[in-house]
């Protein structure tokens, strides 16, 4: 076999040239396996017959999908072709595989049994700690009057019931002493030859003055006092009617009051809420009266355990996080409000989500105090409530649980919205392994649950299934990598329903194919506005521009994955007039989305910046959607305004634009500077990262070196620099550490929108961090190069705050041609 041409693109791209050495080194280990006995390297010359009978087919180790009668060329990238298994297994399946033992043993394959188990998860939180609002009590006025003296005079003074807080002059109490004092003397004036009906009225007068009193706040002793006194007093304490801590003190000495006016809110810290933020995709594990492990900065390792008592039913539509709120017994107030916390849920899973809990079984629950467990129904100690079965909330026991189905996860490979894993075909002489699309659930440590597509007992590929997927190309069958789902339902699709490979083309190409992307994207933003007239004028321009694109600059294989795209694209289209409203534009637009798509990640765009495929699951009734827009925010075209925000950014198509050098060295000094920034906020160190700052602004404020930037990039660059201006401007003025971390935030963005404009960078790794506790739980971004996250909005405080939500790649730039030789 004579050397590859590595002028071909498929050698431009890493990954390529990691899949290209993959498919070498499995057609070494396997055709000759797969090849029956007499047909060898030279045999069978010209489409000559094989010991079967039948021609040898000659085929392309790059390109399988060449099938040629005779050797030559490949006529896509010029390798020699080699013979084609014959015997291979056709007639068995298009992703159906069979090889002999030994090639299975060269090809280092091996497998595990499919189980069924009970799951073990670990779903982890973070939040705050919060006062039990059950337990916080406002202390007020009952009365008018003027506070003469405050016995609590600062916040944080622990209380105790009976404690005095202040000392009010109130002429209400005043004349209520008075009234008690004469009622007292009137039965003391009561003689034995006073009739019963004055003795009865005297003596209910007595108690309706003293009872007036105490509704006035006063204590039994304090009016006791006043009665073995015999006089009124111009001031009386007010006391403690409950124990805790002062939180806020709302009045000050001298004060007039009126009745109701607040005066102290004391809380009972023995028992503290912590409210936790658990994301969107473990809300189905989350159950009330689940025991939470909870750990704090304050003390490392120590393990304060909690119970759920309350799941928000209001998701955040910024974080995507539900609160859920969990009580803490907190008897030696180890705990205080608005320490930060971690939690950790071990729960057990079983089929269909099912949260098992041997511990809850036959066990009855309060419904209002989760703590309160009991082994027979009753009612609440705390409330009183009727207690309720376990199982009535969600639980069920081991015994009653079915186990879930699980594989290895090195068993699954994952491609987008698709998970495919390799079954060996039971009962078999050879070893023989077959292709299976399967729905999994959630990761588990090692392993997948899976929802659906197999079944216990079967054998899955653990190790060696790419290089089966690569071993059914080189025998002309389709790859369950590369395949969409319109591949899976008609394995004998059309043209355009062919597995995607990447087909660059020249500048002045793509620049006539751009017109494509620039009315179907009015169309997305006229339907996520709710603009039916906007959208339809939009997709009709589609259908127009489709009419005029010329293909002068396209040849093969561009030219017939074009015309088979364009033709099904125009279809889509023309049916705009069959469906009324803003729906049925809606319906179109859900028609075309997966060939616009296709012919993006084809083809390439000649845009400056780059552009989004968005997912929503709810879309086309709950089977889910993609879409493509410009900006990172979800703009839904399918809902609107219904539900703007539902979905998520699946993958984003930078711009296919040749990046001067000049302006890769830019972006790198600039980020360089960046990180100097975020990295001295992480340590708490406000000077150095001023002085960052300052160098970040004089780095934009100079521009690339060398002639000045032209072409489409030239506007997408002047953007990018006035962003950047203006957020370092703002963060060389703030204050103080505080005011540089609000400033920060706006960086942040500036230096993301640039890179990924402009990028992405070669030698330079860019890692998108995010906390959602920043900014008041309301969340924030920045970019990193560590793995480690170094929080730049909390530093030493909770410096490992947050997670990596994407890592931003590298690749060659492609102002620089790959150097082929190396």
């Amino acid at each position: 076999m004579s050397e590859p041409d590595r002028s071909h693109p498929i050698f431009s791209c890493p990954w390529a040239m990691l899949a290209a050495a993959l498919v070498l080194l499995v057609s070494g280990l396997l055709i000759g396996r797969y090849t029956a006995p007499g047909t060898g390297d030279h045999a069978h010359h010209d489409g000559a017959p094989g010991e079967g009978g039948e021609p040898t087919v000659w085929t392309c180790s790059m390109h399988p999908q060449i099938r040629d009668p005779g050797p030559g060329k490949c006529a896509l990238c010029g390798m020699d072709l080699i013979p084609a298994a014959s015997g291979s297994g056709d007639d068995e399946g298009p992703r159906i595989l069979t090889m002999s033992r030994e090639a299975m043993k060269l090809a280092e394959i091996q497998t595990a049994k499919v189980k069924r188990k009970l799951v073990d998860i670990d779903i982890r939180m973070v939040g705050k700690v919060d006062y039990d609002e059950t337990r916080v009590k406002t202390i007020a006025a009952w009365v008018p009057g003027r506070l003469d003296r405050l016995f609590v005079d600062y916040t944080g003074v622990p209380v105790r019931t009976g404690d005095h807080l202040v000392e009010i002059y109130s002429p209400d109490l005043y004349a209520a002493q008075e009234e008690l004092i004469q009622a007292l003397a009137a039965v003391k004036r009561i003689d034995k030859s006073s009739s019963s009906y004055v003795k009865e009225a005297t003596e209910k007068t007595l108690l309706a003055s003293r009872e007036k009193l105490r509704l006035l706040g006063l204590g039994a002793e304090q009016i006791k006092a006043i009665e073995s006194r015999g006089t009124p007093s111009a001031r009386i304490e007010i006391r403690a009617p409950v124990s805790g801590i002062v939180v806020h003190k709302h009045a000050k000495e001298g004060m007039y009051v009126k009745t109701g006016s607040h005066i102290y809110t004391v809380a009972d810290l023995s028992r503290v809420w912590v409210r936790l933020d658990a994301y969107e995709s473990d809300l189905s594990w989350i159950r009330y009266g689940q025991e939470v492990q909870i750990k704090t900065e304050a003390y490392g390792d120590k393990t304060f355990n909690g119970w759920v008592s309350f799941v928000d039913p209001v998701l955040n539509p910024k974080t995507r996080t539900v609160k859920v709120r969990v009580l803490v017994e907190n008897d030696k107030g180890l705990l205080r409000p608005n320490m930060f916390a971690r939690a950790i849920v071990k729960v057990q899973v079983g089929a269909n989500d099912t949260v098992v809990s041997p511990a809850l079984r036959g066990k009855w629950i309060s419904p209002m105090h989760p703590e309160v467990v009991k082994d027979e129904p009753g009612p609440c100690d705390v409330c009183g409530m009727a207690l309720v079965r376990a199982e009535e909330i969600g639980y069920a026991s081991a015994e009653d649980a079915t186990p879930a189905l699980v594989v290895p996860a090195t068993a699954v490979l994952t491609t987008g919205d698709r998970a495919v894993v390799y079954v060996r075909v039971p009962d078999r002489d050879k070893p023989t392994f077959q292709g299976v699309e399967i729905k999994i659930g959630p990761r588990a440590g090692n392993q997948y649950i899976v929802r659906k597509g197999l079944e216990e007992g079967q054998e899955v590929v653990t190790h060696g299934n790419l290089k089966i997927d690569s071993a059914l190309q080189l025998l002309a069958k389709p790859s369950m990598m590369s395949m969409g789902e319109e591949d899976i339902d008609d394995p004998e699709g059309t043209e355009a329903d062919t597995p995607l490979k990447r087909i660059p083309l020249s500048e002045a190409a793509l620049k006539r194919l751009a017109p494509v992307t620039l009315q179907y994207l009015k169309a997305q933003e006229a339907l996520a506005a709710d603009k039916e007239a906007p959208a339809r004028a939009a997709l009709s321009a589609l259908a127009d521009v489709l009419d005029k694109i010329g293909t002068a600059e396209l040849e093969d294989p561009a030219l017939t994955q074009w015309q088979a795209l364009s033709a099904k694209l125009g279809e889509a289209l023309s049916h705009l007039g069959h469906h009324k409203g803003i729906e049925g534009a809606r319906k179109v637009f859900l028609d075309i989305s997966p060939t616009v798509i296709r012919i993006m990640k084809t083809f390439g765009q000649s845009g400056a910046s780059p552009y989004h495929v968005a997912f929503c699951s709810m879309a086309n009734n709950n089977k889910g959607a993609e879409w493509l827009q410009r900006n990172e925010e979800i703009n839904n075209p399918y809902f609107g305004s219904a539900m703007l925000r539902c979905g998520e950014i699946r993958e984003t198509l930078e711009p296919t634009l040749k990046i001067p050098a000049a302006l890769h060295t830019f972006l790198a000094a600039a980020y360089k500077e960046y990180l100097g920034v975020q990295e001295a906020l992480a340590a708490d160190d406000s000077k150095k990262a001023r002085a960052a700052g300052e160098v970040l602004a004089a780095v934009v404020k100079a521009g690339p070196a060398g002639p000045p930037v032209t072409g489409p990039v030239q506007k997408q660059l002047h953007e990018v620099r006035k962003d950047l201006s203006q957020a370092a401007a703002s963060f060389t003025k703030a204050g103080d550490i505080q005011a540089q971390r609000e400033a920060f935030s706006n960086l942040a963005a500036s230096i993301e929108k640039a890179l990924r404009a402009l990028g992405p960078v070669p030698g330079i790794t860019v890692r998108r961090a995010y906390c959602s506790m920043a900014f008041d739980n309301k969340g924030g971004h920045w970019l990193q190069d560590s793995e480690t996250i170094a929080n730049p909005y909390f530093g030493a405080t909770m410096l490992r705050c947050g997670e990596i939500k994407e890592t931003l790649s590298a690749p060659a730039p492609a102002h620089e041609a790959p150097d082929h030789d190396k």
